[in-house]
């Protein structure tokens, strides 16, 4: 069983990549396949699940999503494809926060998951995925954050960064003074690609 692979990725397409490791390329399916970059070197978090039909290889950003990924496998009613089209309709922590509220209408959104299904996964779930709620509403200092940098934090995720990334900004963030979304999100990315 793989951890991860890390390599370069040598192909993106709607639903999977190609993470090219040493000469081999393996087809990775992915919920957020745009957030890499042909020709980027990355270390994708893979799921390999075996079936009858065939070996299939999950991938992901970081742990966390891997773990959700595991978690909604859990559920019953739930493969992997619902899994994952569930994760790529959805960001992990506001899908994490919806099922920690138990919000069963929110969830029949998803592709493939009914009441009964959305249902089911409040009742496996709920009070376990604590862990994947986003705290964007307050920072580790305790500060409030104003709306314009909350609206600047969840535009750096939806450009592909991870939570965790951004946690890392966010207190730096906080100390900056800016009026609008637009100059959080040109510090925020500033800040992310000094690493």
């Amino acid at each position: 069983m793989y951890e991860y692979f890390e390599g370069i990725i040598s192909e993106v397409t709607p639903s999977y990549v190609v993470v090219d490791v040493n000469g081999i390329g393996y087809k990775v399916f992915s919920p957020t396949p745009f957030a890499y970059k042909q020709g980027q070197k990355a270390k994708v978090y893979i799921e390999q699940i075996v079936r009858d039909t065939g070996i299939t290889l999950y991938g992901f950003q970081d742990q966390d999503d891997k773990g959700l990924f595991l978690k909604l496998l859990s559920v019953s009613g739930i493969g992997p494809k619902s899994a994952m089209a569930i994760m790529a309709a959805e960001d992990s922590n506001s899908l994490a926060e919806a099922i920690e509220q138990g919000e069963v209408k929110y969830l029949t959104r998803f592709p493939g998951v009914g009441k009964k299904t959305a249902s089911q996964i409040v009742l496996d779930l709920k009070g376990k995925l604590g862990d994947y709620v986003a705290r964007l509403d307050k920072p580790e200092n305790g500060e409030e954050i104003s709306p314009a940098l909350n609206d600047a934090l969840l535009a750096l995720i939806a450009l592909g960064y991870t939570q965790k990334e951004v946690d890392r900004i966010t207190p730096k963030l906080v100390e900056i003074e800016a009026d609008t979304a637009d100059q959080y999100i040109k510090k925020g990315l500033a800040l992310l690609l000094k690493k």
